[in-house]
């Protein structure tokens, strides 16, 4: 894993499963916005996720992939997984994205504290990311 994500995992697994609801909520807030080049409408839409996602992911240089999430505000479990892979994946090489384990969210230790279907979303977002590098990435369990 990038060590982005490393320390984005540590954070969490220091934490009661309260703390952990409350620091996904923080990560939320800090989805940046799109910049006004990119229309959503040209983004890739995520359906697994329970809430409207997209995403964008540009590989124009392979050394620093960058990422870009849009999800409505009334969704912040789902903007806050969107805020996790940006702030741990972003400027990121393919190949190390490439090499993050696609159940690595597991070790957030959100399993007790969210729900099954919506870290199926998360997993999507990063099989998703992976498949715009060039190795579609095989579900969990496969």
């Amino acid at each position: 894993m990038t060590a982005a994500l490393d320390e984005i995992v540590d954070d969490f697994a220091a934490l009661s499963d309260s703390e952990k609801i409350q620091l996904l909520l923080e990560f939320s807030d800090e989805l940046p916005e799109l910049p006004e080049t990119l229309a959503e409408a040209a983004m890739e839409p995520v359906p697994e996720c329970q809430s409207p996602l997209f995403l964008s992911v540009d590989n124009s240089n392979p050394d620093s992939v960058e990422l870009y999430f849009s999800a409505p505000p009334q969704a912040p479990t789902t903007r806050g997984f969107a805020s996790i892979l940006y702030q741990g994946l972003n400027g990121a090489s393919a190949d190390e994205i490439l090499a993050v384990p696609s159940d690595f969210y597991t070790r957030l230790g959100l399993d007790s504290a969210i729900s099954p279907l919506r870290l199926r979303g998360m997993s999507a977002m990063l099989t998703r990311i992976k498949a715009h590098l060039g190795t579609p990435a095989r579900p969990v369990g496969s």
